[in-house]
């Protein structure tokens, strides 16, 4: 029941549904901007749990090569292109466009249906005592193969 819930990796990207609720409106009834920031969080956290790289899992373990370390965002560009309203089925779509040193930038989109409401690009660092620190290997390994699907 996990793998449903995280979504699932289709033709290298991921998938993830999310329902929007009353809770993630404005007074107008359309989603709240900052909401959709949650939802692509969600996308990309649940990316990394199905590529087998959970985030909670390598800030908590001893400092290996792959553990020891964490992901946070450092910079993103977002374009809000049309509103979701309550209940509308949201795909939220993340994919990795660039590896590099101690960055990944992904692409994220939040669709309904084929609509594209959200485009984000999104730079990721990977983190281990507050300073940027080359990715390890085995996710290095993870995110390529995943750019090449």
């Amino acid at each position: 029941m996990t793998a449903h819930l995280d979504g699932e990796i289709r033709d290298g990207r991921h998938h993830m549904q999310v329902r929007v609720y009353y809770e993630d409106t404005d007074f107008s009834g359309i989603v709240y901007h900052a909401n959709y920031l949650r939802f692509m969080e969600r996308g990309r956290t649940n990316h990394l749990r199905l590529m087998g790289a959970e985030q909670q899992a390598l800030f908590e373990q001893p400092a290996t090569e792959d553990s020891g370390f964490a992901f946070v965002v450092r910079s993103m560009r977002l374009d809000f292109m049309r509103p979701a309203r309550m209940d509308d089925v949201l795909d939220v779509v993340t994919w990795p466009v660039a590896v590099k040193g101690a960055s990944i930038m992904l692409a994220q989109e939040v669709r309904r249906g084929e609509e594209v409401l959200v485009k984000a690009e999104v730079r990721v660092a990977f983190i281990s005592g507050g300073r940027a620190q080359p990715i390890p290997k085995s996710i290095r390994a993870l995110m390529k193969a995943d750019l090449i699907s």
